[in-house]
């Protein structure tokens, strides 16, 4: 097992140089293993078409990852996996298994198949996406938030990258999008394995089911979690549903040209706004900025369905600063827990948060297309998002109050 830290013999300058290509190497394998995630999801229209699926049954193919992702990371809090095992190791094997069960459709199982070769592919990046954020922070003890901030733009580089696949082959086959997500997702397994943990590791914990109470107990660390649940309640919701949302806008009359390539932009646009937090972050402090841009996206949500059928440049505005601001506060909650929490019990606090808060989005990409379809259209289907973001809002308000917000980065400014 690799240690959790360096010792101490006259390098640290060097690691403090390094860190910057250890950031860069680690997010390229993010994005690639992260290119999983919606690879479906990408191709909805087509395989429903092939498998002749309704939208509210083609959504379980997204929402089968975010249930394998909550079980995944529940499962990793409870065992305290990240906290145990080493974690270039475990990204590693994790990735590798994601490329497996996303590689599964090509076989076309049968949507039974389908739906838990989908649940596996989120079970395993609940190996990447929390680990990641911790072995940054193990090569981040100041910039924590802009190291954390472009971790979250990776991730959502990697979430959009199979609509940029889709958009630039729309000739091509469904089950090539699918396949190159799951090479990316082989790739990345073997960039993992040459990373190593950063001279500011975190201790080793022991199994422990009983810090999960802990953390729950911590109430800086869940008004954070509650911040972030806001988040997710509107995050993957708008991630998941954006490019039915586009094509509806288009057949009501709105031209938007290439609808896959729109959303890949209105997604990727989340990668500038992770950096971006990051760097409002160290300005303004965590509090302020989560506060910031949740009030801001919930805004976009309200707006966007006014904006339906037109005017088109209004409503890419719209989107695309929808996009910018949606996971730019991502980051600043997972920094805020790592700072907040046991240092024995980081991992396993990040695996609760996140594993919590995916468990909130598979009700909200559960419903939206419910409301559209009850509703005969999907102009108002995302104002169902609206709550969260502001109930995260004054979750963070709160803890900025608190003392113990003194141990945020910048937590007090």
């Amino acid at each position: 097992m690799a240690s959790s830290s360096i010792p101490s013999n006259g390098s640290e300058p060097f690691e403090a140089e390094r860190r910057w290509s250890v950031l860069a190497i680690t997010a390229v394998a993010v994005v690639l293993s992260l290119m999983s995630w919606f690879s479906a999801t990408a191709v909805i229209n087509d395989i429903s078409r092939a498998w002749e699926l309704d939208t509210a049954t083609a959504g379980w193919l997204t929402n089968a990852v975010q249930l394998g992702f909550v079980t995944g990371a529940i499962l990793s809090s409870l065992l305290a996996i990240s906290d145990i095992v080493a974690l270039p190791r475990l990204m590693a094997g994790s990735a590798l298994l994601a490329g497996i069960s996303s590689a599964v459709l090509l076989i076309e199982p049968g949507f039974a198949g389908a739906v838990l070769a989908r649940f596996v592919t989120g079970a395993a990046l609940a190996g990447v996406y929390p680990p990641a954020m911790k072995f940054i922070a193990t090569w981040f003890k100041t910039g924590r938030g802009i190291a954390m901030g472009a971790m979250v733009g990776a991730v959502t580089l990697g979430s959009a990258g199979p609509h940029l696949v889709r958009a630039v082959g729309q000739v091509l086959p469904w089950e090539t999008v699918i396949t190159v997500t799951a090479i990316c997702c082989l790739l990345s397994a073997v960039v993992f394995l040459v990373l190593r943990e950063g001279p500011h590791g975190f201790a080793r914990a022991r199994v422990d089911p009983r810090q999960v109470a802990a953390i729950i107990r911590n109430r800086p660390v869940m008004l954070a979690n509650f911040g972030y649940f806001g988040h997710m309640w509107e995050l993957y919701a708008m991630w998941g549903w954006i490019l039915a949302y586009v094509v509806a806008a288009s057949d009501s009359g709105a031209y938007f040209g290439n609808a896959s390539l729109l959303a890949f932009a209105v997604v990727a646009m989340g990668a500038p706004g992770c950096l971006l937090g990051g760097f409002l972050s160290d300005m303004i402090g965590r509090c302020y900025t989560t506060a910031l841009m949740m009030a801001v996206s919930g805004l976009c949500a309200l707006a966007v369905g006014f904006l339906f059928d037109g005017p088109a440049a209004l409503f890419l505005i719209v989107a695309l600063i929808w996009g910018l601001t949606v996971v730019a506060d991502s980051a600043q909650f997972s920094a805020a827990v790592s700072e907040l929490s046991d240092a024995s019990y980081v991992g396993s606090s990040l695996a609760f948060q996140m594993g919590v808060g995916f468990a909130i989005t598979t009700i909200t990409i559960w419903l939206v297309p419910v409301i559209a379809d009850f509703a005969g259209s999907w102009r108002w289907t995302f104002l169902v998002l609206v709550p969260g973001p502001f109930l995260g809002v004054v979750s963070m308000l709160a803890l900025r109050r608190l003392p113990e917000a003194a141990k945020i980065a910048n937590g007090l400014r």
